[in-house]
């Protein structure tokens, strides 16, 4: 049985993501990912927890899920979530970002993000206020394990995709710096890019040009600046608080 595993998990890793821990593989089938393998250390406990918090899925968890020691686990995945349970998602079933500017809900753009954490933070915070997708610019790859660990697997409830500056979506790009304008004086639009550079660095010269607007954050003075996540979800909530947001119809308005 192991063996007949470790072959399915080679052949599906190259095209799939990994969803590390019960969590990530809850959301994911939730969100239509199709999952070709999923494991668990104990198949039983992992379906009482289903029970518990996602009664919906047993019975989808309990046709899929396959009995793994943990040695095996640990050959599979280096570093195994608690619960133990991991599953590999096609990439492929995850939703594209809209590529035009007609959507009725913001997209989130990161500029050069550094920290995955951040990143799986904030697709989980574009999926749970309905965003549209969230797009990253630089090197870091928005779909690595551990930005769909910190997302809980959410990255199958919202489009996330890497872009260049120059290749972003038509829309109206706000882009949040010290220097703008504060977020409070502005309707932020549906079709709205909402974009953050980096804690340490900002945003870069190619973002600030493209941006149609400067905007800031309400802050305390002499505090230096918020979590990167944190100013997601104030920026968010900024537009979800509109009403033109409010009148939408409720779940994931990617126009």
């Amino acid at each position: 049985m192991h063996e007949e595993i470790a072959e399915d998990w080679t052949a599906y890793a190259a095209e799939s993501v990994l969803l590390d821990g019960f969590h990530a593989l809850k959301h994911a089938l939730r969100f239509g990912a199709r999952v070709p393998v999923a494991v668990a250390r104990d198949p039983q406990a992992a379906l009482a927890l289903a029970g518990e918090l996602a009664p919906d899925l047993t019975g989808a968890l309990d046709a899929l899920l396959r009995p793994v020691s943990e040695a095996a686990l640990r050959e599979l995945v280096p570093r195994p979530h608690p619960t133990g349970v991991a599953a590999l998602a096609l990439r492929a079933t995850a939703p594209d970002p809209p590529a035009t500017p007609d959507r009725t809900a913001p997209l989130v753009v990161l500029d050069h993000p550094r920290n995955l954490g951040n990143v799986g933070a904030v697709v989980r915070l574009a999926a749970g206020c309905g965003a549209a997708g969230v797009l990253t610019t630089g090197t870091a790859d928005p779909w690595h394990p551990a930005a769909v660990r910190a997302s809980a697997g959410l990255h199958f409830a919202t489009a996330v995709a890497r872009r260049e500056a120059a290749t972003l979506p038509a829309g109206p790009l706000y882009a949040f710096d010290p220097e703008g304008a504060d977020l409070r004086s502005f309707t932020l639009p549906g079709n709205a890019m909402l974009a953050f550079g980096s804690e340490r660095h900002g945003l870069s010269d190619a973002l600030r040009d493209r941006a149609d607007h400067l905007v800031s954050l309400p802050m305390r003075p002499q505090v230096s600046s918020f979590n990167l996540a944190t100013s997601v979800a104030m920026a968010l909530y900024h537009w979800m608080a509109s009403p033109e947001a409010r009148s939408a119809p409720p779940g994931r308005r990617s126009g």
